[in-house]
């Protein structure tokens, strides 16, 4: 979004004052970076959402693979456990889904809509630059016949000069008055614009996180067996490894 400015044909009065230069090169640049970290921000969403998709996705593929498992068919202890693997997992991918369809709805969609304004934007300083560019070279023309002696011929070159400088200074200070008063508005009106969004993505989140919660406690509620905490299962899984390594089939040579 930045600009070169022309060097050819630059007057030797100020035409826009330093301040102005300094107060337009200010907001501009703050808009440069406000551009810069939406579309920062709306590739970083939409990587997380395909991230949770398929995170649930493969969460769901697991469980099938297990229900595919033939010791299902030998042990219903071991099915019942998978089967309820799987509605878990369904249940996790259904509500994974619809929270990421909320998301690109109130917060993806918005931003990218907000990142559409910036080429307009920019299409609008450079407009700007140009009617400078064009307000430069016209005036370093006029202070050209200032200084020369003042015959006629050079009074009516003057005088020319003077009519079409007029109009180009008119369109300058139009575009650059428009541009600062516009600009410090569309920055600041990011508030108000992203606000909506981010506190309907704190609502997806914690909605889905609550669901979560539910879900997983009615697997654990299904799976759990009564005098079998995690401590004495750990102990038992030991016990079965052992015994494996003790075949001989994978003993050590």
């Amino acid at each position: 979004m930045s600009w070169i400015p022309f060097k050819i044909g630059q007057p030797k009065k100020q035409i826009v004052p330093k301040t102005v230069e300094r107060d337009f090169e200010r907001e501009y640049g703050k808009l440069q970076q406000l551009e810069e970290q939406t579309r920062r921000l709306q590739k970083d969403m939409k990587k997380s959402t395909d991230a949770d998709l398929a995170m649930s996705k493969s969460a769901v593929k697991i469980s099938l693979d297990l229900l595919s498992n033939p010791l299902c068919e030998q042990d219903q202890d071991f099915l019942n456990m998978v089967t309820a693997l799987d509605t878990a997992m369904k249940r996790m991918d259904a509500f994974n889904q619809e929270k990421v369809n909320q998301i690109q709805k109130t917060v993806i969609e918005p931003l990218k809509k907000f990142g559409s304004v910036f080429p307009s934007l920019n299409m609008a300083v450079k407009r700007r630059e140009q009617a400078l560019q064009d307000y430069r070279r016209l005036q370093a023309k006029v202070e050209k016949y200032e200084e020369k002696e003042k015959t006629g011929p050079v009074l009516a070159k003057l005088h020319q000069a003077r009519e079409e400088l007029r109009p180009v200074r008119d369109d300058f200070e139009a575009k650059n008055k428009q541009l600062l008063d516009e600009m410090p508005r569309f920055y600041h009106s990011r508030l108000d614009y992203f606000q909506p969004s981010f506190e309907a993505l704190i609502r997806a989140q914690v909605g889905y996180y609550s669901e979560m919660q539910k879900i997983f406690e009615d697997l654990t509620q299904q799976l759990d067996q009564p005098g079998h905490p995690d401590e004495q299962r750990e102990k038992e899984n030991e016990a079965r490894l052992s015994e494996l390594r003790a075949l001989s089939i994978v003993a050590d040579d």
